[in-house]
């Protein structure tokens, strides 16, 4: 913004609209430096953000059915509120095709502006918005490729299609596969863009191709087995071997998201937002912009569009009482998240150049954006003031989820009149020697108490946390959860994967299921749900103990927990 109001702003046009060419032949293909940015490096953006909607179609939010119902219904409310609003401002005006550019969030001003403007303990807050955001993604593509196609060209069409299935069968390769993936990523660009349809699709096609998997048993241990041998006697063959087994035993999905997302980050974005934002604030071009019936419905539509879209479906299915909302999703958090949600950066600016061909209309679109973007940021950080002012009853003095006998990990009867829930890590130490006290408290009450276990993994401390919970969970599909959580404080100094297998078999688990359950995303999303309600109670520590509602300070021996357990024992009428 700075160079194009700048006293040589004419070169700012000038450079962007500077030519490249590829010549192949008699083959030439001839890009501006903004086309180039547009085109071809965005395709590298949006190829990290099909990779993220593949993570999550097939490991994350949106396996759960429940739980992804709120964030997906609140995401399409959140496409159409604001695309209806845009065209009651811009019906007849010869502007109304540019609708497209009201109805995507930009992912990561989204996320910056959470940090910045959130609540403390954001944890299911984000993952909603994440959620929403993944789902956003794709229904913004799917429009760049259906509306936006100026023409279509099919045998190049199709030559892309073939593509597509050409890095679907890469994942067959005995080797060679990033070569592979490399060389038919670039023909497929190239038949994407000439065929019509915009080049950047191909990266979405070809990371949605990509495989996905959680890590398995066999394949770290042998990438662990291969580091091994190449300590004993290290060389260049056992090096390479080393370092193609590590390389395996992880995902191609989530290495090149590794791999790529820091290119992303702090190269392509940035290019792209020099290319693009590059918006005269002249006397005449603001005049004309607070008039203009497009920049009113870019503004209404982000900004007033996405918080009612976003909220008002949220607040309709909980009043429904329809989808998941977890201790910390409360509707005014959700409304700060949906005020947030106006901020259109990215994608708004791309399909501007889509769908307004005339430059000067373009920039007071660009206009519209930006103001779009401070205006939400500026609500949503409002609203969180509102909303987050300080409780009159502390986090985390009172049990956020109630104990739920289908869902919890529960001890003795379920219907007992006393209950003591425990906030723990497999890893912890304290937990271990804590469970001698809880046992002599179950035996003291019998029938009349139930004991509740919940996961708290300690992941900046407890490296095997995380894994030993899960396993915990893999165990509980066959079950044995109680028994296996005894093996594993028994053993806290044994949890690398194969022990937790090898628990899972002197328990006489069956150890295929075992292992198939731990790749579950169910397990995986189990144990999370735990630890969010953790934080949105700022919990840090384990063992943490709640007398049936309310959280305990102080000692957890026998002696003390049956005291205040006798203490909270209903009073007979």
């Amino acid at each position: 913004m700075a160079w194009a109001n700048a006293p040589f702003a004419a070169s700012y046009e000038e450079f962007w609209h500077s030519t490249a060419e590829l010549r192949a032949g008699g083959m030439v293909l001839e890009l501006t430096f903004r086309e180039l940015v547009n085109d071809a490096l965005m395709a590298v953006f949006f190829f990290v953000v099909g990779l993220e909607v593949r993570r999550e179609f097939a490991l994350g939010e949106l396996t759960n059915r429940a739980r992804a119902a709120v964030p997906v219904a609140a995401a399409a409310a959140g496409l159409l509120v604001p695309a209806l609003i845009f065209l009651l401002f811009t019906a007849g005006t010869g502007n109304a095709a540019a609708w497209g550019v009201v109805i995507s969030t930009d992912t990561a001003f989204l996320l910056g502006a959470l940090a910045i403007a959130g609540p403390r303990f954001p944890g299911r807050l984000r993952i909603f918005l994440l959620t929403l955001a993944v789902v956003d993604d794709v229904a913004a593509l799917s429009i760049i490729a259906l509306v936006y196609t100026a023409r279509l060209e099919w045998v190049p069409l199709l030559l892309a299609l073939l593509g597509l299935a050409a890095v679907y069968c890469a994942r067959y390769l005995p080797a060679g596969r990033g070569p592979a993936y490399a060389g038919l990523a670039v023909l497929t660009w190239l038949a994407f863009y000439a065929s019509g349809v915009h080049p950047t699709l191909a990266g979405v096609g070809i990371a949605l191709l990509v495989p996905v998997f959680q890590p398995g048993r066999r394949e770290v241990e042998d990438a662990v087995q291969l580091a091994q041998v190449f300590r004993q006697s290290p060389n260049s063959g056992y090096a390479r071997a080393a370092a193609s087994g590590l390389r395996e035993s992880i995902s191609i999905n989530e290495r090149l998201h590794g791999a790529y997302t820091p290119y992303v980050n702090y190269a392509i974005l940035p290019l792209f937002a020099l290319a693009n934002a590059g918006v005269r604030l002249d006397r005449s071009t603001v005049a004309s912009a607070v008039t203009s019936p497009l920049v009113w419905g870019i503004i209404c539509g982000l900004v007033l569009g996405k918080f009612l879209g976003i909220f008002g479906a949220s607040a309709v299915l909980r009043r429904l009482g329809a989808g998941e909302f977890g201790p910390g999703l409360t509707l005014g958090r959700i409304a700060g998240g949906a005020a947030l949600s106006g901020i259109g950066f990215t994608i708004s600016l791309f399909i501007i150049g889509l769908a307004i061909p005339d430059p000067a209309v373009q920039n007071e679109a660009r206009v519209g954006v930006l103001a779009a973007s401070v205006l939400a940021f500026a609500a949503g950080t409002l609203i969180f003031r509102i909303v987050e002012r300080s409780p009159a009853v502390p986090p985390g003095q009172v049990l956020a989820r109630p104990v739920d006998a289908s869902r919890d990990h529960v001890a003795g009867n379920p219907d007992a009149p006393l209950t003591l829930v425990e906030y723990g890590d497999y890893e912890c130490p304290f937990c271990s020697r804590a469970t001698g006290a809880i046992s002599e408290v179950r035996r003291h009450f019998g029938s009349e108490l139930r004991y509740v276990w919940r996961h708290l993994p300690l992941t900046r401390v407890h490296p095997h946390a995380v894994a030993a919970a899960e396993a915990a969970e893999a165990a509980h599909r066959q079950g044995q959860f109680f028994p296996y959580s005894a093996y594993l404080f028994e053993h806290q100094e044994q949890l690398d994967p194969e022990d937790l297998l090898t628990a899972a078999e002197t328990l006489g688990l069956d150890p295929d299921r075992f292992e198939a359950d731990l790749r579950s995303a169910d397990i995986r999303n189990r144990v999370l749900d735990d630890a969010l309600d953790a934080e949105s109670m700022d919990l840090h520590g384990t063992p943490t103990f709640f007398i049936g509602n309310r959280r305990h300070h102080g000692p957890y021996d026998s002696a003390t927990l049956i005291r205040l357990l006798e203490a909270d024992r209903p009073q007979e009428v």
